[in-house]
């Protein structure tokens, strides 16, 4: 069966980012974006992050971060980390923006599923077509973003082979939270 995924974190970088590579290189339909206002990436200090529009390149970020302090951005990983985004598209997009229509999103953050889920709801249902909202929760750094993202794409692929998602979702969640200590939540939505 196919099933069209989308994954979202807060800035669409780091852990929507991983899980879209991951999903992507295993041959699913997958699209990415963040549910923030900007996209924020850290900076030289708590208090002073690099923050952007949605829509602003990866490629630019990155420009943009090496001739601020390459020695800085390659050793906290963002470097490396746009360097797989802008492989994989071209910016960060934001949800709330976005007119895509999927089977199953997969949020990474629990405010980030709020987000998604006070969208939907906003959007009203003039579609009448169901989407499956899970959100996985998913500490926001590169060890744990690549652990996320293979939560995620075992939760894919149980998916993508139901034979019926509507009726098998509920118990291929409760399977794989009892197998993993990423706190999951699920509810359902038209749209």
């Amino acid at each position: 069966m196919t099933v069209d995924f989308a994954v979202i974190c807060a800035s669409n970088q780091n852990r929507s980012m991983e899980a879209h590579c991951v999903l992507a290189g295993h041959g699913f339909n997958v699209k990415s974006y963040g549910t923030g206002s900007a996209v924020r990436l850290p900076g030289p200090s708590q208090d002073k992050p690099n923050i952007y529009s949605f829509g602003k390149s990866y490629q630019d970020i990155y420009v943009d971060l090496k001739a601020k302090d390459p020695q800085l951005y390659t050793q906290n990983g963002l470097l490396q980390m746009l360097d797989r985004n802008r492989k994989i598209k071209n910016a960060p997009e934001r949800f709330q923006e976005s007119k895509g229509h999927f089977d199953v999103i997969i949020t990474c953050e629990e405010r980030c599923f709020d987000a998604v889920c006070e969208e939907l709801t906003s959007r009203g249902s003039p579609h009448c077509k169901r989407v499956h909202v899970i959100n996985v929760d998913i500490i926001d750094n590169h060890r744990d973003a690549s652990a996320g993202g293979k939560v995620i794409l075992e939760i894919a692929k149980l998916l993508r082979d139901a034979k019926d998602l509507d009726q098998e979702i509920e118990g291929i969640l409760e399977r794989v939270q009892s197998g993993d200590t990423h706190k999951i939540l699920y509810t359902a939505h038209y749209y």
